[in-house]
């Protein structure tokens, strides 16, 4: 029995959200037909969003329900989307499947819900023919299923009532069946389709990984020749004047090897940069959270630090966290005209995936430039199938959301 009531209790809800999903399709159909004007690609990132948040109430209704949970992985949304992007969110694989889903649950559960109520409800006037069929006019009669006119009629009603019952005990939990495999049929992600995206996401992973590891080997050539080298050839020219020096006249030749002293000491110092920027020593000394909140501390807009169940992650994964917050730093400080930033730090479970998001208070307007210090966060990012969302309105505010997978 306590099955049974379960089961009315999940039906009767899908059926009064499947009138709310009726009204998401018509919606849906009035999109499609403003598609023609420019409205109607704008309103299509806000009936995606809010269809996957349906979706999801779907899939929490029948986990609960049938105590199997309904996996699923949604790709982002687009930042500033184009046309391309918005045309690609409409047809993506995600959005087919939640539509289809949205049509058949618009169709079905209501008409289940409705009969959860009509069944029982029939079978108790039909138990009640016998006492009131008389008091019903004589051009009139009970009709329940069939005209009730005589004594003989009004007996065979128990009976009818009884199939009702029998009908409704039958039904009701297979209707409760029946939508539940409806959501974790439609709304779960097909293995293939799945096996697929990874792969395509692994092979984006690779590429963006020697993207991001030819850039540094790039930007480390570049510092070596135009930075250290320069100066250890300077060094070298200088010992060279101060040893010719000290044939000739040798009271010039002091003033040489200081200069080469001071030549050599830069260089040293840009060599003990260049080794910082490859893997900070900072990160082994305090962790992410003491090496963030020294950036935070040398941050020339005023920087709020807010850290929440922030656990150790592979090295690599906390440096190439270390280094984003850094160049959102550098930024905000170069390009926002921001007084204030807010830098999040946390780590969330299944999966385990370390969040950091970055808020400033500047003009706003940033984009992915070729080449720019945001096009470097998200190549760096990507090589570890990792996202990164950048909202910035012109006006602003900026927030840019930054999620690392720790699983590694």
């Amino acid at each position: 029995m306590k099955q049974r009531l379960r089961a009315v209790r999940y039906v009767l809800v899908e059926g009064c959200a499947g009138v709310v999903s009726l009204a998401l399709v018509i919606a849906g159909m009035v999109l499609l037909s403003l598609s023609v004007l420019i409205v109607g690609w704008v309103l299509v990132p806000s009936y995606v969003r809010v269809l996957r948040w349906w979706a999801d109430l779907a899939r929490a209704r029948s986990a609960r329900y049938s105590g199997s949970a309904v996996p699923h992985r949604y790709p982002p949304m687009p930042a500033n989307p184009g046309i391309g992007d918005l045309r690609r969110l409409l047809t993506e694989r995600s959005t087919r499947r939640d539509g289809g889903w949205l049509v058949l649950h618009a169709m079905g559960a209501p008409v289940a819900g409705l009969l959860t109520v009509a069944l029982p409800l029939g079978a108790l006037n039909t138990f009640a023919v016998p006492f009131y069929w008389q008091a019903m006019p004589a051009d009139e009669p009970v009709s329940n299923p069939y005209p009730v006119t005589s004594w003989w009629g009004a007996a065979g009603m128990p009976v009818i009532g009884a199939l009702y019952l029998l009908l409704a005990w039958w039904l009701i939990p297979a209707m409760a069946r029946w939508l539940a495999m409806l959501a974790s049929s439609l709304l779960a992600d097909d293995a293939r389709a799945d096996l697929s995206r990874r792969v395509s996401e692994l092979t984006a992973s690779r590429a963006a990984a020697l993207d991001a590891h030819s850039a540094e080997l790039k930007r480390i050539e570049r510092d070596l020749h135009d930075g250290a080298q320069n100066r250890l050839v300077a060094v070298v020219m200088m010992l060279g004047m101060a040893e010719r020096a000290l044939s000739n006249n040798p009271d010039q030749a002091l003033p040489q090897v200081h200069r080469a002293q001071a030549a050599a000491t830069e260089a040293l110092s840009e060599l003990r940069a260049l080794v910082h920027d490859i893997y900070p020593p900072i990160l082994d000394e305090l962790g992410l959270d003491g090496a963030v909140s020294a950036l935070a501390g040398r941050s020339t807009v005023p920087c709020v630090l807010e850290i929440e169940n922030l656990r150790r992650a592979p090295a690599a994964v906390e440096a190439a966290a270390y280094f984003v917050v850094a160049e959102a730093l550098t930024n905000v400080a170069k390009h926002s005209g921001a007084h204030a930033v807010t830098v999040r730090a946390a780590t969330k479970s299944d999966p385990e995936t370390m969040t950091i998001d970055v808020l400033d208070n500047g003009h706003g307007g940033a984009s992915e430039r070729l080449g720019g210090g945001l096009a470097g966060i998200r190549r760096r990012v990507e090589a570890f199938e990792g996202t990164v969302v950048l909202d910035s309105p012109a006006g602003g505010p900026t927030t840019m959301r930054v999620e690392l997978p720790c699983g590694y």
